[in-house]
């Protein structure tokens, strides 16, 4: 089995698993070992779920402000964790690939693995809610064919997305590429780059 392989099972997983209750603050129970990529997969994705239904509710034009603001809140320190997972997952890839010496000629990629996993997780979640209007029995026929097509789409990239990140791992491997992890500097959360928090 590739590594996406691996990687789209547990997305699947995770977002079966997410809609046995279909509720925002149902708590995570990952079957995976703390220290194994797997368990990091299904709490990438598991937070990519919930975010996903935030953006859904925060979207009713009808919300309270306060819940709203509150909402707001959830999503930042959402988006916070993501980005550290993200890193997690390449800290991993950086310590799988470390024997490797990468070739004179080898190139860096545009986005590291972890970044376009994070992109996969994402299409899963698409693909799984674009499913669910395709078998709409309340909407038109015209409706269930039209997210039919945006549903072809998107299987397509994610077999595209999946060769994609395959051939980078089989690069790095095979020192054709090299991988370097930035870590976000994401100034708004920090009170001593954001003007908001540190001209009061």
């Amino acid at each position: 089995m590739s590594f996406t392989e691996d990687c789209n099972q547990i997305f699947n997983k995770v977002i079966a698993d997410y809609h046995l209750t279909d509720n925002i603050d149902t708590p995570i129970s990952n079957p995976y070992d703390r220290d194994s990529i797997e368990n990091r997969l299904y709490l990438k994705c598991w937070i990519d779920t919930v975010q996903w239904h935030y953006e859904d509710i925060i979207r009713d034009p009808h919300i309270d402000p306060i819940e709203a603001l509150q909402l707001k809140r959830r999503i930042d320190r959402s988006n916070q964790d993501r980005t550290d997972l993200v890193e997690q997952i390449d800290s991993y890839f950086r310590h799988k690939y470390s024997d490797v010496t990468p070739l004179p000629d080898a190139r860096i990629n545009t986005e590291s693995p972890a970044w376009a996993i994070d992109r996969l997780s994402i299409l899963a979640l698409k693909i799984y809610h674009m499913r669910e209007q395709v078998e709409r029995q309340d909407a038109s026929e015209e409706h269930r064919e039209k997210c039919q097509r945006k549903l072809n789409v998107l299987l397509e990239q994610q077999v595209d997305l999946s060769t994609a990140i395959d051939q980078l791992l089989d690069d790095i491997e095979a020192g054709r590429k090299y991988m370097k992890v930035y870590r976000q500097m994401k100034m708004y959360n920090d009170p001593s780059t954001n003007p908001i928090f540190y001209k009061k």
